[in-house]
């Protein structure tokens, strides 16, 4: 039934009419995804994978060298990953494929979801465009003693990392999503430093990605201290 209801999802999304044009479109569990691109005088054209999901969310996989290993990029990243000379302008900057031509993501309607949340984005902590904004956070396993990513994109996401951090005992097979083990190796740092700040790819965190407390990520069916405060304090 889940499976069902997340397929109507995805396919009223986008009409096919809409991507018809559009080439490398595949459509996943919430998300639909499509080939892109991002080009820097210099270096070429930075080729990618990039999923528009049903929330607003964008995120890129690159595939600018076979041994590129940079996923779940947002554009802005990925606009800086390519080398673009002028960056900071991802919607023009980061293109796909229409007709056999390179058009900018701002010619789109690929951005039509991502600019409804950006316009309407709910819950008391949003970025300076209105967005809801949670920086990724990372949790260390209790036995091999790597870091793990976090997500915090949705209410759910934000509970999984709630409980993994007062978890003491908390171990990388414990992840719900991802099918990690003590035996995978640890992200590399120069990945780690993308926690997925709208402000800037490479944020050590500022007040649009740091979220002191909202109703995203607290919940009020805790008992832990934070979460009565922020429970107790917004009920005044």
């Amino acid at each position: 039934m889940a499976n069902g209801v997340e397929k109507e999802s995805v396919l009223m999304m986008f009409s096919d009419e809409e991507l018809r044009e559009i080439s490398g479109v595949k459509r996943g569990g919430d998300y639909i995804e499509v080939t892109c691109g991002c080009t820097s005088h210099r270096y070429g054209d930075a080729v990618g994978r990039l999923r528009v999901f049903s929330n607003g969310d964008l995120e890129i996989t690159c595939e600018c060298t076979p041994g590129c290993n940079e996923d779940k990029m947002t554009p802005g990243a990925f606009e800086k990953h390519s080398g673009r000379e002028t960056a900071r302008k991802w919607k023009n900057n980061v293109w796909v494929i229409a007709n056999g031509e390179k058009v900018p993501l701002s010619k789109t309607v690929l951005l039509k979801y991502y600019n409804q949340a950006s316009k309407h984005g709910n819950g008391s902590h949003r970025s300076h465009n209105g967005r809801v904004c949670h920086r990724d956070e990372f949790v260390r396993c209790a036995r091999c003693n790597k870091e793990r990513r976090f997500r915090l994109r949705t209410k759910e996401e934000c509970l999984i990392h709630h409980n993994a951090l007062a978890d003491k005992n908390w171990k990388c097979s414990d992840l719900p999503y991802d099918k990690i083990t003590c035996d995978d190796e640890e992200e590399r740092a120069s990945r780690r430093v993308y926690r997925g700040c709208i402000r800037s790819p490479t944020c050590k965190g500022c007040t649009s990605c740091v979220c002191f407390g909202c109703d995203i990520c607290r919940f009020s069916d805790c008992s832990c201290q934070t979460c009565i405060d922020f429970t107790r304090n917004a009920k005044t």
